[in-house]
C-alpha cells in the first residue's frame, strides 16, 4: 500500500489519474475519456478526427453503440451467440451458473475447473482450480466477490459492459496432453479482415506478447507492458488458417475487434472477444506503430454509424 502510495505521489500523471478516479467518474463519457486518455496516454485526444489506433478505440467506444455488443462481451451469453455463427464445437462447456458467489457449490463440479465472472475484463474476475482438494476456495470467493462489485464501464467508459448481468460461471478447464502452457492467440479483426494477431505467454512469470502477420510472419510491434522476445520461437498452429476463417465469420460488418481463441490438443476453442484491448490507452513501440495500425480501422467520421 505505501508503494502503491509512493508511486502515485511520484508521478503527477498516476497522481492525476487516482484523482480523476476518486473524485470525477460522474464526467460524462466524452470530457472524461478526453481526460483520461491525456492522463494515461500523455497526449491529447482528437475525437474530431482520430488518426492512431488508440484514439480511434475512444472513439468507437463513444459512437459505435451496437446493442448487440452488451450480448458479445458477456461471458455467458456470448457462448450461444457465437456457437449461431460458428458452431457449438468451438465453445468451452460450462458447467455451472450461479448469482452470486455463496450459490457456488463445490460438490457440483470435477476436481479442475475455471471460475469467472460474466461482466469482467482484462482477465480480471478468473480463478483456475487444479486441484479441488487444494484449493483455497475462501480466496476465490474474495475475488469474485470483488469483481462482481466491479464496473469496466464506471472506470474506462467501455459502454458494452455496463449492463452485463453479473454472474459467476464455471468452465471447463482447458489443458494440452502434452503438459505445455496453453497459448492464447489473439487476432485483430478489421472490418471482418483479420490483419494480425499476437501471442502471450509466460502470462504467469514474466509475461511477454509476440505479434505476427497472418503468415505467421513476425511483426516488429510490441507493448511497453507486454515486450516481445525474439528469442522465444512459437510454432504456427496448423491450424490457424482455420481460426482466421473463425474471427473473420465473428467480426464481418465491424470496423474493429479481437477474436481470442485457445489451441489445445489440436482443437481450436473459441475465448472471447474484445472491442477495447487495454481499453484503448496502451503504448505501442516502435514510435509510429500506434499510427500505422490506426490506418486499419476506417472510420465515418462526421458520418453516422449503422
Amino acid at each position: 500500500m505505501k508503494k502503491s502510495l509512493f508511486k502515485i505521489l511520484q508521478n503527477p500523471r498516476r497522481l492525476g489519474l487516482a484523482i480523476l478516479h476518486r473524485y470525477f467518474l460522474w464526467l460524462p463519457d466524452k470530457p472524461y475519456l478526453k481526460l483520461k486518455y491525456w492522463l494515461v496516454m500523455g497526449k491529447k485526444l482528437n475525437l474530431d478526427n482520430p488518426r492512431s489506433f488508440t484514439e480511434k478505440i475512444q472513439w468507437l467506444k463513444l459512437y459505435d453503440r451496437n446493442p448487440k455488443y452488451t450480448i458479445m462481451v458477456d461471458k455467458l451469453a456470448v457462448k450461444e451467440y457465437v456457437a449461431s455463427i460458428i458452431g457449438k464445437d468451438y465453445i468451452i462447456p460450462t458447467l455451472a451458473v450461479w448469482d452470486s458467489v455463496d450459490e457456488i457449490d463445490l460438490n457440483q463440479l470435477p476436481d479442475k475447473f475455471v471460475l469467472k465472472t460474466t461482466h469482467g475484463g482484462g482477465g480480471k474476475g478468473v480463478v483456475i482450480c487444479r486441484d479441488k482438494s487444494n484449493f483455497d476456495f475462501n480466496e476465490a470467493k474474495a475475488i469474485l466477490s470483488a469483481s462482481l462489485k466491479s464496473n469496466i464501464y464506471t472506470y474506462y467508459r467501455e459502454w458494452p459492459y455496463k449492463d452485463v448481468p453479473r454472474r459467476i460461471i464455471a468452465e471447463q478447464l482447458l489443458e494440452n496432453s502434452d503438459e505445455k502452457d496453453i497459448r492464447d492467440y489473439k487476432l485483430f479483426n478489421f472490418d471482418g479482415k483479420v490483419k494480425f494477431l499476437k501471442v502471450d505467454f509466460n502470462r504467469f512469470i514474466e509475461h511477454r506478447a509476440n505479434y505476427y502477420d497472418p503468415d505467421w510472419n513476425f511483426l516488429n510491434i510490441e507493448e511497453d507492458v507486454f515486450p516481445s522476445d525474439t528469442n522465444i520461437k512459437i510454432d504456427k498452429p496448423n491450424k490457424l488458417s482455420e481460426m482466421i476463417t473463425l474471427a473473420e465469420s465473428l467480426s464481418k460488418h465491424i470496423h474493429f475487434i479481437r477474436t481470442d481463441f485457445y489451441f489445445v490438443n489440436n482443437k481450436i476453442y473459441f475465448g472471447e472477444i474484445t472491442f477495447y484491448p487495454a481499453s484503448g490507452m496502451e503504448h505501442f513501440l516502435p514510435k509510429g506503430s500506434d499510427q500505422e495500425i490506426g490506418k486499419l480501422i476506417n472510420l465515418p467520421i462526421g458520418g453516422v454509424l449503422n
